[in-house]
């Protein structure tokens, strides 16, 4: 996609380029190698927007992995957490004995990754760990160690790469800052 089209005339400006992307991505995935070397890890994929991320992170992986999905939401369509989390499609799988890795997105507030965790704790895994794309430090309101993440980024309403609002601008293939003026007739 040009970075002329019309998505881009929303955003305030590109934080993280499709080519910075793939680069952390590819050596996040051979952190992960790595790291669970002679393990079949199970890779839980946080729908929807860690999609792409997760597509390109599993590619990026040489180990034997299974892949499961679960649909959370605690967002909706603001740009803040409501601070109740639902889950709305769980995994198919039993995860007893088994390493697990979320693979998120952005984690941001880190309240529904943390609920998530202690759901999947009482399912007797043998280890969870969290990555994510995006890590907003700034914004944590929970202890939580994310133990892979690609970036680290500023306390701004980012978009792209499968993050959205209200469903939209997940197909650009950059992130970017959102102009708040897209947003801010928020109720």
């Amino acid at each position: 996609m040009d970075t002329n089209a019309k998505l881009y005339q929303d955003l305030e400006r590109v934080l993280i380029t499709r080519e910075e992307i793939h680069e952390a991505v590819k050596k996040l995935g051979q952190q992960i190698t790595k790291d669970y070397a002679g393990k079949e890890p199970l890779m839980v994929c946080i729908l929807k927007g860690a999609v792409m991320f997760y597509n390109d992170l599993i590619r990026e992986i040489d180990l034997p992995i299974t892949m499961e999905f679960m649909a959370i939401s605690s967002y909706g369509n603001s740009t803040k957490t409501s601070g109740v989390v639902n889950i709305r499609k769980d995994m198919d799988v039993d995860i007893t004995g088994r390493d697990i890795i979320i693979v998120e997105d952005i984690v941001d507030s880190g309240m529904t990754l943390s609920y998530l965790k202690k759901v999947l704790e009482t399912r007797n895994a043998a280890s969870i760990s969290i990555a994510t794309l995006l890590n907003k430090p700034a914004r944590r309101r929970v202890d939580l160690d994310v133990e892979y993440y690609c970036f680290n980024i500023p306390d701004a309403f980012v978009v792209g790469y499968g993050l959205d609002y209200a469903e939209k601008y997940r197909n650009l293939p950059d992130i970017g800052v959102l102009h708040p003026r897209i947003y801010t007739n928020e109720t």
